[in-house]
């Protein structure tokens, strides 16, 4: 099987990509590589830090890879905290303060429309790719469940009345943002696009 790096440290993002390509692709991540180091992340956008970290891999290694950068877009904060979500609340990235932070700047708010939105950037053989996937929900007034990571617990996608972390991880990973930006990367991978 074709091994494919995803540029990540965080296992948990790992495992849950993995799943996805399970039978297309061996995917490792940058702990794999014995890379260490964080990758900078200084771009402006979703979709230029995920190639940033792409680009950095495969300069690096000469490994085909993609990156991935993912923004919870909030409505009532103009889009906050976007390309900051991962430190919103301080470069500890933490997720109970992130998610305090967001919490405390929504009280009040009775609009609380939010989308995850997930960019993705493959390099493959030395050309590059982009796919985004999109999830549209809201934020909850508070936390619930226990699946998941980062703001999993506040948010509830539309349709559903429970939120990402009282999901399944398969029926999570069948209508996430990245869950639809790896189906992309999968359907060009595998030529079902």
């Amino acid at each position: 099987m074709k091994r494919l790096v995803f540029a990540t440290h965080n296992p948990n993002k790992k495992r849950e990509v993995a799943q996805m390509l399970e039978g297309h692709y061996d995917v490792t991540d940058l702990n794999d590589l014995g890379l260490a180091e964080e990758i900078p992340e200084h771009g402006t956008t979703l979709e230029e830090n995920a190639e940033i970290k792409a680009r950095f891999v495969y300069e690096k290694f000469g490994v085909n890879c993609f990156a991935d950068d993912t923004g919870l877009e909030v409505e009532a904060l103009q889009g906050a905290p976007g390309v900051h979500t991962a430190r919103y609340a301080g470069e500890t990235k933490n997720a109970n303060a992130n998610m305090n932070k967001l919490l405390l700047e929504l009280k009040g708010h009775e609009k609380r429309a939010a989308q995850f939105r997930t960019a993705i950037c493959l390099i493959l053989e030395g050309e590059t790719y982009h796919f985004e996937g999109i999830v549209r929900g809201s934020i909850r007034r508070s936390r619930s469940g226990e699946e998941g990571f980062g703001y999993d617990p506040v948010f509830e996608p539309d349709g559903y009345d429970i939120t990402f972390a009282e999901m399944h991880s398969e029926e999570k990973n069948r209508i996430s943002h990245r869950g639809r930006a790896v189906d992309a990367l999968i359907g060009y991978l595998t030529g079902e696009n």
